[in-house]
């Protein structure tokens, strides 16, 4: 890998490796970009193959939060922080301990926050080196689970994708498969029950389906038989990369809205589903609702308004849809379109230097 190569192609501004000898920390800080603020992202802990995709992986990521946090409508840019190690069986204190003084050394240019590998637990660790972590416990002011915001923001985005597709943003009586049981898609279901949808669920933990089953009325289905179930909207809230070549020809669903990363295999795809007539809410608008959550945390968290905030993403999805319609474009573009023209508008702005500029974080740490 070429890293100086890839960081021009994509606009990236720091790459950050961390090695600390004595807790045996390995980690990758990568900042994309922050025009409309500090960056904020995830620290990752995975036991990555070799050291090359533990960079890449850092790179991809810190992009991706840069469009997921512009399109939000955050004041903040884009990074990641990735764990080079087992999480069940490499955490520690020290080390821990050793990032949050990595990312303390960055001086508020990055945000870290729970990702996949970590929990609320290390993050309190990290908390107690810097302040630039968000997702901590309750007891120091945090948002505390993110899932049951992410869920809101899922369901009052399937009602801007019923708006779009139906004309009428009503979920009664609308039939949902929702592929994957876990906390989001049994927060998500709630609502869509409360509001009278059918519902249709798998997961490849039975306890986990079986849950929604009694507490919606949920019908289970197979995994593999959840592409071809007749449906109104398809939900994958689960595993990435489920929309491919072989899935696709199987979809019996007229919208794809759910809470997984990374929908789409491939960009083609996103192609390919719009050529079909099949309307797909982009993933990172859609699933914005737990980084925005933690974002308040930066003002001193509230959650009335937080879950305000997490409301806006029906409106950012309409904006989408409206991009798609003005360029003719796919939804997937239409999104990253939307992002970077925020990006540019702040950017343009942000011309004129001010001695003292501020931001959310600056204004908490007073």
């Amino acid at each position: 890998m070429e890293i100086f190569k890839y960081m021009e192609k994509y606009d990236y501004e720091e790459l950050h490796l961390c090695y600390d000898q004595a807790s045996g920390l390995k980690a990758v800080i990568a900042i994309h970009d922050t025009t409309l603020g500090p960056a904020l992202g995830g620290a990752r802990m995975w036991t990555y193959e070799t050291e090359e995709a533990a960079i890449e992986d850092a790179l991809r990521l810190a992009r991706g939060m840069t469009y997921k946090n512009a399109a939000a409508g955050l004041n903040l840019g884009g990074g990641k922080t990735v764990i080079i190690g087992d999480p069940r069986t490499e955490k520690s204190e020290a080390k821990f301990r050793a990032l949050g003084r990595y990312i303390q050394g960055l001086n508020g240019r990055y945000i870290t926050a729970e990702d996949v590998g970590t929990t609320v637990e290390d993050m309190d660790i990290i908390y107690q080196e810097t302040d630039y972590v968000t997702g901590v416990s309750p007891a120091f002011g945090s948002s505390g689970n993110p899932s049951p915001a992410t869920a809101y923001g899922v369901y009052k985005g399937m009602k801007a994708c019923a708006k779009e597709y139906f004309g009428n943003e009503s979920l009664a009586g609308r039939t949902i498969a929702v592929q994957g049981a876990g906390s989001v898609a049994f927060h998500l279901c709630r609502h869509l029950h409360e509001e009278g949808a059918n519902l249709i669920v798998t997961d490849i933990e039975p306890d986990k389906v079986k849950r929604a089953v009694e507490a919606y009325g949920a019908k289970a289905v197979d995994p593999e038989d959840i592409y071809e179930t007749e449906c109104d909207i398809f939900a994958p809230c689960a595993l990435g990369a489920v929309i491919n070549e072989e899935t696709i020809p199987k979809l019996k669903a007229k919208i794809i809205a759910g809470s997984a990363n990374n929908q789409l295999k491939d960009e083609k795809h996103g192609e390919i589903l719009h050529e079909r007539g099949i309307l797909y809410a982009p993933d990172y608008v859609i699933n914005a609702g737990g980084v925005i959550n933690v974002a308040d945390e930066l003002y001193g968290y509230n959650r009335e308004r937080a879950m305000k905030k997490v409301e806006q993403i029906y409106h950012n999805l309409q904006k989408v849809f409206e991009i798609a319609r003005r360029d003719r474009i796919p939804t997937y573009l239409a999104a990253d379109r939307m992002a970077e023209e925020r990006i540019k508008e702040i950017r343009q702005t942000r011309s004129t230097f001010l001695p003292n500029e501020k931001h959310a974080l600056s204004r908490r740490m007073r």
